[in-house]
């Protein structure tokens, strides 16, 4: 292993804004046995949890097709709220659950929403107009909150206090413990007053499709509503704030790109491709190891807790060849930024969906892309998603003289 970089730095800081050097200088070792404290160390916690890293595609791929060995009940659910539904469940419990509100994220119904969000993405780059903007606040943030807000049945005016929320979640550094409760018990708080008005007075948006579910022996429990609403808002809006943005900020340093995508619209879906795999918008999630079961040599003993580093997977140079390089002619069928197996994820059609109309919106608006004179940052707040907290770039309609 490289002397400069230990297995430790998987969860420095540093790491949450680029994390391909460590990747790629720890996966040759995968799996790699770490203190999984988030943005911590072994010297803040009286009892540090130690957890094994699969960085190698082979490994990653492997664990998330075999869900009865790597679990995803955590020993940690429910320690900030109600335990997330669908991603800390397995089967029967997470079949039931995804039953529930598969049909709200069928292709079918995304396409069904397709001319509202198209109309939604043109009223957010009529009010950015021309100039130099934070695409962050003004498009990646309000746009898929909007859209998921809409499903749930909620108002997406209030976008901004959602995405504090979902930043209290997933935040692992944030200022204070006691700021994220309070973020965390406000939105506990909201959507049991939302649940509990749709059990009086329904309405077609999902929430009400939660509150309705099964029969008198059958109906789901309050905290198993409070997670699926928290769920839903978390990674309706994560997921694709952080695609849109890498996928711009990818785009805007390759201008030769650019004008052959506003020629040839079939490079849009390969783009989008692309940058799920070279810049995923979910770079780890956690799974529980339900038997000894040996990995890449190294054996993993029941009850150890397991990190499934999808970011490093889709660049690993044994799966994708000159994995480093952003390339848009090659076979992207089995990347591994949605998942893989049963918690493929639900929202993957939403995803893709908003990413597209996104791109084709700047690219029928935008002749060029260009750099805003602030510098971008990437967010430091949490290493789940890999995604920025200031994108500025500068739109114009008519090329630079």
């Amino acid at each position: 292993m490289e002397s400069t970089v230990t297995p430790d730095q998987l969860i420095a800081r540093p790491t949450f804004a680029n994390p391909y050097p460590v990747y790629r200088a720890l996966r040759p070792h995968s799996p790699v046995r770490y203190i999984s404290i988030p943005g911590g160390s072994s010297s803040q916690v009286k009892d540090p949890v130690w957890a094994w890293g699969l960085l190698r595609y082979e490994d990653v791929y492997n664990a998330l097709r075999d869900h009865e060995t790597f679990s995803s009940e955590s020993p940690m659910a429910g320690q900030f709220g109600p335990p997330l539904v669908l991603i800390q469940d397995d089967p029967p419990r997470h079949t039931r659950f995804r039953r529930l509100v598969n049909k709200a994220f069928t292709l079918r119904r995304v396409e069904e929403l397709t001319p509202w969000i198209a109309s939604i993405a043109q009223e957010l780059l009529d009010e950015i107009g021309e100039g130099e903007t934070d695409l962050v606040d003004a498009y990646t943030i309000p746009l898929p909150v909007k859209v998921i807000a809409r499903l749930l049945g909620i108002p997406g005016e209030d976008y901004v206090t959602f995405k504090r929320w979902s930043d209290a979640f997933l935040s692992t550094v944030s200022a204070t413990r006691d700021e994220r409760m309070r973020d965390l018990q406000d939105m506990i708080g909201y959507f049991g007053q939302i649940a509990a008005a749709r059990r009086t007075h329904g309405a077609e948006d999902l929430i009400t499709a939660l509150v309705q579910a099964g029969g008198e022996d059958d109906a789901l429990e309050d905290w198993e509503i409070l997670g699926f609403c928290i769920l839903l808002l978390i990674a309706g809006n994560e997921t694709t704030t952080n695609l849109i943005g890498n996928m711009l900020n990818i785009l805007v340093d390759r201008p030769e790109l650019w004008q052959q995508l506003r020629a040839d619209r079939s490079l849009v879906e390969p783009v989008i491709e692309e940058t799920l795999r070279y810049e995923g918008p979910v770079q780890r999630l956690f799974r529980t190891a339900a038997r000894d079961v040996e990995v890449a040599g190294t054996t993993i003993a029941k009850g150890d807790r397991v990190t499934i580093f999808y970011g490093a997977a889709n660049r690993d140079p044994n799966a994708f060849a000159d994995s480093d390089t952003f390339r848009v002619d090659r076979d992207l069928r089995n990347h591994v930024a949605f998942g893989m197996g049963i918690h493929y994820c639900l929202g993957a059609p939403l995803a893709r969906a908003e990413a597209t109309l996104t791109l084709n919106a700047f690219l029928d608006r935008f002749p060029t892309l260009e750099r805003g004179a602030a510098p971008a940052v990437r967010q430091m707040e949490t290493p789940i998603v890999l995604g920025f907290s200031r994108l500025p770039l500068v739109l114009k309609t008519r090329p630079s003289a």
